[in-house]
């Protein structure tokens, strides 16, 4: 597999980020993950990154190296994070559970297939056109076909992960990609003050993911101003691991069957070493991830 990876989180005008992403991949499978972390409800941040890590862990042990079904994967994977979540909650006693939104998708050979619970959204994006994107767990997106004349806060989520309620949840159909289609994973800290139009255009500008996706982060902090939701994002680029001025070039032909790499934390981190994950530290993670590689393809060497 080989593409170009940029993924970003900031704080903007919260207390704390709440927000979680990361991604995963063996030398033949590609797992890239966002939660949001539900406000309303106690340690949201918590929420996501259990779901992460719950994700990834079932992932690890599944993609060896890639996942058999990876419909069946994602369902049962979605139901682990939420069943962790949940479990968290009991062990600790808690009157209101975490909660978090989530999306995650899997790419093989040439093949994408994504899942998400609540309003957190993937878009796919071709030769400059929005090809296709999630549609929320909302009823703004979901509408009642027999609503009443109530009104109805059409941002209020119907389903999400850590709800005492069994969560929902859609799986898309397999997508067969093409050389330059660009995926990206946001929170509604992204989508929430940039319509769908300026997303596009934004990611098809031309630039590198590395250029493109941070321009749309900064641009969602500036539209959403001092009160700015957390804003967080994953953009790749198939089939464009060394695109002049691309930073975050990812070709997996030399690892190993053995070898799993992750910018996904194991452990459960402060907020403050979560609140800004800045450039540096996703360099950090990468750097990781090719030394990994380099050791693997020594010894195959």
């Amino acid at each position: 597999m080989k593409f170009s990876v940029f993924q970003v989180s900031r704080k903007g005008g919260r207390l704390k980020n709440e927000d979680r992403m990361g991604y995963c991949y063996t030398r033949e499978s590609g797992l890239f993950v966002l939660a949001d972390g539900m406000g309303g409800h106690p340690e949201g941040e918590v929420a996501a990154q259990l779901a992460l890590q719950s994700i990834a862990a079932l992932y690890q042990h599944e993609a060896r190296p890639i996942v058999k079904d990876v419909k069946a994967f994602l369902t049962s994977a979605v139901m682990a994070a939420h069943q962790q979540i949940m479990r968290y909650a009991g062990n600790k006693g808690m009157l209101d559970t975490p909660r978090t939104t989530v999306v995650a998708a899997v790419i093989q050979g040439n093949t994408a297939t994504w899942i998400h619970c609540g309003d957190s959204r993937l878009y796919v994006i071709r030769d400059g056109e929005l090809l296709t994107r999630t549609r929320d767990h909302s009823h703004a997106e979901r509408p009642r076909a027999n609503a009443g004349p109530e009104p109805v806060n059409r941002n209020l989520l119907l389903t999400c992960l850590g709800s005492p309620t069994t969560p929902l949840f859609d799986v898309s159909a397999p997508l067969q990609l093409q050389r330059g289609d660009r995926i990206m994973l946001c929170s509604d800290g992204v989508w929430g003050v940039l319509d769908d139009g300026v997303i596009v255009h934004i990611l098809s500008s031309g630039k590198p993911v590395s250029d493109s996706a941070p321009d749309l982060a900064e641009m969602a902090l500036r539209n959403g101003g001092s009160h700015s939701d957390n804003v967080t994002l994953i953009a790749l680029e198939w089939e464009t691991p060394d695109a002049p001025g691309e930073k975050r070039g990812v070709s997996t032909d030399s690892i190993s069957d053995g070898v799993f790499a992750s910018t996904i934390q194991a452990g459960m981190p402060s907020d403050s070493e979560l609140d800004d994950l800045d450039d540096d530290a996703i360099e950090r993670s990468i750097a990781e991830i090719n030394e990994a590689i380099k050791r693997s393809a020594a010894r195959k060497g």
